[in-house]
């Protein structure tokens, strides 16, 4: 090549660049400069580094499991957990848009992905096999939290005039801080959430996902040269289709979607990782050994928080985004009218993600040793493991990959279409043109590589978790005198399950009738201040009696229930009534 000195005048000028160039090259220093204070990092021994970030979530999950006295590891709470996530404790006239297991998948949707694949055998790699023991306990105190923001999500939501919901950090923030005296504070914090969910999710949730899917798609048919590799636009369009004709229907469409694709995909990958495991079923206690002394040895530790918590789960915000605050919005659509009772349910979601799926994935890799080969990245690791049992598993794992991320594209579509409805005052236009947005940027991110726009969306997707943290801190009071009441009434038996025929159900949204609804209000609070009075006789420390009395004052003062008691729930001294 000629030098520009002594070559010709066309090497002098230089080439347009074209329009993702120019968008990276102006978004770059922004980018930058947000992501360097974000995931500003702690010089720690042995050149490590300890991100502050990483701190702000995991100390959450440790303050909210002491402070809740470790519910989320009780055997009643996880018995009591499974009896809500199918249905037995909520009612088809309850407010809400969609079941509590639907809700529990449309947020794992959000988080099993890449990270589970891709970010696990990075950590390995890492920081050996003993990171996988530091995933797990991630998970485990990362339980606490979500169980935190799933039980505020449900009782700061708005329901809005067409018995649709709305909720999130969003308003657990705004109104929840200002029932504490801090409103001020309150809505700065959850206009600072929903900004960084807005941008956060439209570059994790919509435009790395459609690239990487496009990417492992090419793989998979012949490389960057193949139809797809230089189509990769078509499948960004495939997926904005599709994407679109679920979206349209709001979150019980979503919800519907993701009960069906989250299942399947998990036991579809989980069932790969067994075959791989039972191959070398001899080997499975010296992979044990191995995660368990290398994760207390100098490399264990740092492949555990930097491999696992930067590295690999940084793709997925964190794994299982305890903390983040996106199991508030999931959770806020869910068919109840008790808070706590979606806590209980949202608490697996970590547990699911980070303890069962990823040491899946560890001992799958561990077990073949495939994490020794360092120029594998993540994926072809994972693959190259199963592979050793079946090489047409690498087509399975394909197909995982782009379940996992549609799932995802469909959760964080939600996500940031809540968020914008805030900012916007619930305005449904400012909702579809961020739909329309979404789709667009999902053909966008499949056929470019914009480095900068991904930096800055992994930045603003972190940042949300500080708003929601500190929101959380200053909550703290609130959410365990709802968790803890609501514990204490299910094992006094004053909160009964719900009749079957009344139940809201597990996979699908059970719809009441025009006449349920109409008289729903007073029958349940009816009920709530009938458990109420039995919570005073029992004495119970916990009663958190307040969310579902407040369902007496949105009645009419002339309403027929005002004949027997008061808008407190107390029965009036001079009526009796009949039983």
């Amino acid at each position: 090549m000629s030098s520009p000195v002594s070559g010709s005048l066309d090497t002098l000028v230089l080439a347009p660049l074209s329009l993702d160039q120019a968008i990276d090259n102006f978004i770059s220093p922004i980018a930058t400069a947000i992501s360097d204070a974000v995931f500003w990092a702690i010089p720690l021994p042995g050149g490590n580094e300890f991100p502050l970030i990483l701190a702000w979530l995991l100390g959450a999950g440790i303050f909210f499991t002491i402070f809740l006295g470790f519910q989320q590891l009780r055997p009643a709470s996880i018995r009591h957990s499974s009896h809500v996530m199918r249905g037995h404790f909520s009612r088809r006239t309850d407010p809400g848009d969609v079941t509590s297991f639907q809700a529990l998948a449309t947020e794992l949707s959000g988080t099993v992905g890449l990270g589970n694949i891709a970010g696990v055998a990075i950590a390995i790699a890492t920081g050996g096999p003993g990171a996988s023991f530091w995933i797990a306990v991630a998970g485990l105190v990362g339980m606490s939290v979500k169980m935190s923001e799933a039980t505020l999500g449900v009782k700061f939501r708005v329901i809005n005039e067409d018995g649709t919901t709305s909720g999130g950090p969003m308003y657990y923030l705004r109104d929840g801080l200002a029932s504490i005296g801090k409103p001020k504070l309150g809505r700065v914090l959850a206009t600072m959430f929903a900004i960084c969910t807005a941008f956060g999710v439209i570059g994790a949730g919509n435009m790395f996902q459609s690239n990487q899917a496009a990417y492992q798609l090419a793989m998979f048919a012949g490389g960057p040269d193949s139809w797809i590799g230089t189509h990769m636009w078509v499948v960004g369009l495939i997926f904005a289709i599709l994407v679109g004709l679920v979206i349209v229907g709001g979150a019980s469409k979503i919800g519907a979607a993701t009960s069906k694709i989250v299942p399947f995909m998990g036991l579809l990958y989980v069932i790969m990782c067994v075959a791989v495991i039972a191959a070398n079923v001899s080997q499975v206690g010296s992979a044990f050994e191995a995660i368990w002394s290398g994760a207390f040895t100098g490399h264990g530790v740092a492949g555990g928080v930097l491999g696992v918590l930067i590295v690999g789960v940084q793709r997925a915000a964190f794994s299982n985004a305890a903390g983040v605050g996106t199991a508030g919005i999931a959770h806020s659509a869910v068919k109840t009218r008790r808070p706590a009772q979606e806590g209980f349910v949202a608490m697996w979601e970590p547990f699911i993600d980070s303890v069962v799926i990823c040491t899946m994935t560890a001992i799958t890799i561990i077990i073949t040793g495939v994490y020794r080969n360092g120029d594998a990245d993540g994926v072809q690791m994972t693959a190259q493991a199963l592979k050793t049992v079946a090489p047409w598993f690498s087509s399975l794992l394909t197909l995982a990959v782009v379940l996992f991320a549609f799932s995802t594209m469909l959760s964080y579509s939600f996500y940031g279409k809540k968020a914008v409805g805030y900012l916007f005052g619930n305005s449904t236009t400012a909702e579809h043109i961020y739909n329309a947005l979404f789709l667009i940027l999902l053909i966008i991110g499949a056929a470019t590589n914009m480095t900068s726009i991904l930096g800055l969306a992994d930045a603003m997707l972190f940042l949300m978790a500080v708003p929601n943290v500190l929101g959380m801190y200053f909550l703290a009071h609130v959410i365990a005198r709802e968790i803890k009441g609501h514990r204490e009434r299910v094992d006094a038996g004053v909160i009964p399950q719900v009749p079957e025929e009344a139940q809201a159900g597990m996979m699908v949204a059970n719809e009441a009738t025009a006449e349920q609804l109409e008289t729903a209000d007073a029958e349940y609070a009816l009920r709530a201040a009938a458990q109420d009075a039995r919570s005073k006789e029992l004495e119970l420390g916990h009663t958190a009696p307040d969310t579902e009395r407040d369902y007496l004052q949105h009645l009419p003062d002339d309403h027929e229930i005002f004949t027997i008691m008061d808008r407190d729930g107390n029965p009036l001294k001079d009526t009796s009534r009949e039983e």
